[in-house]
């Protein structure tokens, strides 16, 4: 039984999924003509399979960024902004599924929801003035972060939780708090699945509550903050809408047929790819040292 909270959240994704598209199309069509704009087969295939265990509870953006950079699909200093407006679409989807089917105290969902969405709007306007060198640092520190706790997550080191599925007081004002930064690292190309989960079970709730007030935090930050890249022009829109077209496919049929699969061995695979592409990037800001060669 959907609640009148619900009911709201569900009905304000619809609107934000309207407005997003609108704006994104919008823009771009402004562009200058000639400019690529048909999706690459490998970018769809990417989305599918990347938001197919997003809806597993794997996560999307981590990932992604591995396979961009190994990859060298484009400049690292577009990859944030294209796992916001890439992923935006299928994330969308994902709260309308999870926020009708989990119960989450109204006020600790709507609240921690609302600070994802400050913390990512004013984080999507730093970033993206942000120089190659400082993003190419920052997620390389933040990919290093993800596989620590994708490895403490796969030790079983995090917290089990609790049964709560809401918060009040002090600890209410911390988690969002919290969710606040974890929403402007987003920003960054920072997933929030698995601080989200972390910081939901050591407060004491259901781990399970932390899937809607994740996959919802993500849905309204992603289109706001991916927005702001699209008007500054930093990201790919290629990989984008194949990331989008890819996506959507791939979280109905992980929520609707699949549900659930055995994938403790992806994790592992995830967090030591995961640590790979964090050296690569801070590999690529080491100085170079160039010798000048004088004439004989």
């Amino acid at each position: 039984m959907l609640t009148l909270a619900s009911y709201l959240l569900i009905s304000a994704l619809v609107v934000t999924t309207i407005w997003f598209v609108w704006q994104w199309w919008r823009i771009e069509r402004a562009r200058r003509e000639g400019t690529a704009r048909v999706p690459r087969p490998a970018d769809g295939a990417i989305g599918f399979v990347t938001n197919f265990f997003d809806t597993l509870g794997i996560g999307s953006f981590a990932p992604t960024t591995a396979i961009f950079k190994i990859f060298g699909r484009m400049p690292d200093e577009k990859i944030p902004g294209t796992l916001n407006v890439g992923h935006a679409l299928p994330t969308l989807l994902m709260a309308v599924i999870f926020i009708g089917l989990v119960q989450v105290e109204p006020v600790t969902l709507v609240g921690m929801i609302v600070a994802a969405v400050a913390g990512a709007w004013m984080g999507a306007g730093v970033i993206a003035r942000l120089p190659r060198r400082a993003i190419q640092i920052g997620m390389g520190i933040a990919l290093l972060i993800a596989s620590l706790l994708f490895v403490a997550n796969n030790l079983q080191w995090l917290p089990g939780g609790g049964d709560a599925l809401g918060l009040s007081g002090i600890p209410l004002v911390g988690a969002i708090a919290i969710n606040f930064v974890l929403g402007a690292l987003m920003t960054l190309g920072v997933g929030l699945y698995a601080p989200c989960l972390m910081l939901v079970s050591l407060l004491g709730m259901n781990p399970l509550a932390a899937f809607p007030i994740m996959m919802g935090s993500c849905a309204f930050l992603m289109p706001i903050g991916g927005i702001r890249f699209v008007r500054t022009e930093r990201y790919d829109l290629r990989a984008s809408l194949g990331l989008a077209i890819g996506g959507i496919p791939g979280v109905l049929i992980a929520a609707f047929i699949v549900k659930s699969l055995p994938i403790d061995w992806l994790r592992w695979l995830v967090a030591v790819v995961v640590a790979y592409t964090a050296l690569l990037m801070l590999w690529s800001v080491r100085p170079r040292v160039v010798v000048a060669q004088g004439n004989a």
